[in-house]
This record gives structure tokens, C-alpha cells and sequence, in this order.
């Protein structure tokens, strides 16, 4: 069912960007949120971080919050209206956050890093469902782009301001700032992102459910946004090691890792117009983003700086094309009034891309090298758009016609 974009409240043709800027603000607030923090955790004292099981408990708070909430929050969206959600997500996540900057105590970090993620799980699904609804069905591609662009600036900006905060004044400044910025964001949010009313919605079974999102018009893409999300955490991750490996300074691995975010974020805006314009078909550019995305996982196989550069410029490349192209397609073919459940479900497929990733290529690694585990994924995500072009050129007569990589 492919669902036309409302303009709520007699919107004009073109979407007014005062009211878009601060739902990309959102996007900016949970990546910035989840990186910014993660990445200065480790150089804390013994007193607040007693072990790496202590530090990964408190990394995996925020993704599992996330994990759990996120599908909860977007039905809600649903039902009482996105806007309301988002404000009260970006309420709680300055609550949270200022409840550390108030009460140093590990006992604080643990409970405002949960809050965090709790509120992000409201914040981020209402967002993006309010991209959707106050963009025109022919912008989607770039309305997203755009959203996507700045998650991707908070991503990369979040582990160098973060670390650059924790230095001046500790964690409790950067928890601070963290809860300035999701204030600032709320009252952006409050003065410029118009109400857009619940829409009447159909009786839904859990069979129905169940019936959506098994659909190949849910799967596809969101299978295809797992695995991008799957393939930026490995490069972020794992790139440095292997520039280690490779005696690469710790400045040159960063850029390396600098180089595949911001790739990644200047790309998914030209992705979204490209798919505006009709230049390229969202089946099109899912598969073509997962084998870019796939060839840069092989190209870190390679030994040395070439190699890594090659693996960050690609891996960026290709998660770039499928992020807002992944989106704009749930959008397409989603009711209006379902698009909080849909996006929160799908970002269920992201985070499990965010940790599967890695998990992967660690265990592949742990029983044979590191080059062997950026093959593994490689081959997977290479697997689905392969796998869908040889059954679309089965499915033609005597293999004529045109077959799209379709992701």
C-alpha cells in the first residue's frame, strides 16, 4: 500500500524548512548522545569504571534501551500525535542528562545513561515520522537525506567535542552541555515544528502486524539498513585496529575513521535528490549501496594505509546511499497513520546491524584473523542484492529484461 505524504495544517507545496531544522537537530542530539558519551567512558577513574564489564554495561544501557523502547514509542506516536513524543523524549533526555551533571556518582551514570536511552527511543521514531509527514512524498528522498546528514555530523563530531568537553571540565560538563543542547532542541522544537494530528487508524490485529512486517516492502529495506548500520559500527571499531596492526599512528587511523562518517554524510543527501529526480530507483540503490558497502569491508582485507583509506572511503560511500534511500522506502509503503510503528520497528533492524556487526567479525576473528572477519560480513551483505538479481533474471523469459540490483 503505498501511502500519499497529508500536509497537515494547509502546509504549502514546498516544506518550509524552519520546520525541518529541528526534528535534523533531534537526529544530530541522539547520535551525538550515544558517541559523544561512549567514546570518553574508557579514560575514566577506577572509582567510576571499575572493569571493561562495567564499561561495556554502561555502553550497552543506551543501544539496549533503545532496542527495547524504540517499536513501544512509535506505536504511541501513532496514537497520540509524533509531536508530543518528541517533546517530551527531548524533555527527558535533559532530565537525564543534567541528573549526572547535578549528582556525581556512579551510581547517577548508570541511571542518567539509561534515561538517555530511554528518551532517545521516544525522541528519535517521532522524528523521523514528522520527516515523513511534514515533507511531500516527492521530497522524501531528501528530506531523509538531510536527516541523515546530521545524525551523521553527530556521530562524528560527538567523540572529538565529547573528548574535548571531558578534558576541560570531566564527564559531569559533558552531561551538562548534553543536557543544553536537548533543551535548546525541545524549545526549537516547541516554537517551530507544527501539531500534526494522530490519523484515524484501521483496527490492527497482531496477525496484521505480523503480516507488515514480514512483508518483503518492510524487509527489504530494512534489512538493507541493518546492514549499513552493521558495516559503519565495524569500520569504526575495528579500522583503528587494524591500522594498528599496520603501525599506523593513532592521528592516522582517526582520520581514517573521520574520513568514513564524513563520507557517509555527504553522500546521503545526494542519494536523497538522486532518488527525488528520479535518477535512481530505491531497489536500484539499496543493492548498489550494499555492494559499494561490501567492497569497501573487502578492501580492508588489504595490508597497510591504502587499504584502510579505500575501506573508509567505500564503507561510507555505501551506507550513505542506503541510509536515506532505506527510509524514503518504508515511507512509500507505509499508512500514514502507522509511520511511528514502522519507523520504530525498523530501527529494531538498525540496532541489531549496530551490534550483530560487530559480534560478527569479532567471533569470525577470535578463531582466525581480523581479514577473515571483514570477509564474513563482506560476503553477507554482498549475499542479498546477488541473491535478488539471480532470481529477478530467473524469473524473466530466457533471462531478457532489466533486473535491478534489488537489495
Amino acid at each position: 500500500m503505498t501511502a500519499r505524504t497529508a500536509q497537515p495544517d494547509g502546509a504549502a507545496s514546498e516544506t518550509p524548512t524552519p520546520k525541518m531544522w529541528p526534528l535534523y537537530a533531534a537526529g544530530f542530539t541522539t547520535a551525538f548522545g550515544a558517541h559523544g558519551i561512549a567514546a570518553s567512558l574508557g579514560g575514566l577513574s577506577q572509582d567510576t569504571v571499575t572493569s571493561l564489564m562495567v564499561l561495556g554495561g554502561l555502553l550497552a544501557l543506551y543501544d539496549g534501551a533503545e532496542l527495547l523502547l524504540k517499536p513501544l514509542f512509535g506505536t504511541l506516536a501513532d496514537r497520540v500525535g509524533a509531536r508530543p513524543v518528541l517533546l517530551g523524549g527531548l524533555v527527558a533526555f535533559a532530565v537525564a542528562s543534567a541528573a549526572y551533571g547535578v549528582a556525581d556518582s556512579p551510581a547517577w551514570l548508570w541511571a542518567a545513561r539509561l534515561g538517555q536511552g530511554a528518551a532517545a527511543s521516544a525522541f528519535s521514531p517521532a522524528a523521523s515520522a514528522l520527516v515523513a509527514r511534514l515533507s511531500q512524498a516527492a521530497k522524501h528522498g531528501r528530506a531523509f537525506g538531510s536527516y541523515g546528514f546530521c545524525k551523521s555530523i553527530g556521530y562524528t563530531l560527538g567523540p572529538l567535542l565529547g573528548g574535548v568537553l571531558v578534558w576541560a571540565g570531566g564527564l559531569r560538563l559533558l552531561f551538562v552541555v548534553m543536557a543544553a543542547l536537548a533543551t535548546a532542541v525541545t524549545l526549537w522544537a516547541t516554537l517551530a515544528v507544527p501539531h500534526v494530528p494522530p490519523l484515524p487508524r484501521t483496527r490492527q490485529t497482531a496477525l496484521d502486524l505480523a503480516r507488515r512486517l514480514s512483508d518483503p516492502a518492510f524487509l527489504t529495506p530494512t534489512a538493507a539498513l541493518a546492514g549499513a548500520t552493521a558495516a559503519l559500527s565495524v569500520g569504526v571499531g575495528f579500522l583503528p585496529v587494524s591500522g594498528a596492526a599496520a603501525h599506523l599512528g593513532t592521528v592516522t587511523t582517526g582520520a581514517a575513521v573521520s574520513l568514513l562518517a564524513a563520507c557517509a554524510a555527504l553522500v546521503q543527501p545526494r542519494a536523497g535528490q538522486a532518488l527525488d529526480a528520479g535518477r535512481i530507483t530505491a531497489p536500484v540503490g539499496l543493492g548498489t549501496g550494499l555492494l559499494i558497502t561490501a567492497a569497501g569491508l573487502a578492501c580492508a582485507m588489504l595490508p597497510g594505509l591504502a587499504g584502510i583509506l579505500l575501506a573508509a572511503v567505500l564503507t561510507g560511500t555505501g551506507t550513505g546511499l542506503i541510509t536515506p534511500l532505506g527510509f524514503a522506502a518504508l515511507t512509500a509503503r507505509t499508512p500514514q497513520e502507522r509511520l511511528g510503528q514502522t519507523m520504530g520497528a525498523a530501527e529494531i533492524g538498525r540496532e541489531l546491524g549496530d551490534a550483530g556487526g560487530p559480534l560478527l567479525v569479532a567471533a569470525v576473528a577470535t578463531w582466525t584473523t581480523l581479514t577473515y572477519g571483514y570477509a564474513a560480513l563482506a560476503l553477507l551483505l554482498a549475499a542479498g542484492p546477488v541473491i535478488a538479481l539471480a532470481a529477478r533474471r530467473r524469473a524473466l523469459p530466457h533471462g531478457k529484461g532489466p533486473a535491478d540490483p534489488s537489495a
